[in-house]
């Protein structure tokens, strides 16, 4: 079992940012993805990070205001979020994915999460 906490959410104004940081229990070189689900909407993916080797890569249209970067140690990876808008608006998650360095996993391909944290950007 490995167990991941997020951190970071909270509320802004459109065009503010927020670092969110998702800790792990656990060491090693991990597929680390952020997923986001708003109200009524489908989980989608932000982005993803191989730990071992700091590789990224971004869901559609997420790359630009969002980016993921391994944290103050191997088993947290981060994501800045800047310029928000009210549609970011959601419950932020981060997972544990299968190991692949193709693209950002899906969801069913994510084993473990964290319960989020929520984001809240108002106009």
């Amino acid at each position: 079992q490995v167990r991941l906490t997020e951190s970071g959410g909270g509320s802004v104004q459109t065009g503010g940012s927020l670092t969110l940081s998702c800790t792990l229990d656990t060491y090693g070189s991990l597929n680390l993805a952020w997923f986001r689900q708003a109200p009524g909407k489908e989980r989608e993916v932000i982005a993803s990070l191989l730990t071992g080797d700091g590789t990224s890569f971004y869901g559609d249209s997420m790359k630009g205001r969002f980016t993921i970067f391994q944290g103050d140690a191997t088993n947290k990876v981060d994501l800045q979020l800047n310029n928000l808008e009210t549609e970011d608006t959601g419950r932020y998650y981060c997972a544990n994915c299968i190991f692949q360095r193709l693209r950002t996993p899906r969801v069913d391909e994510c084993a473990y999460w964290g319960r989020g944290t929520p984001v809240t950007v108002s106009s």
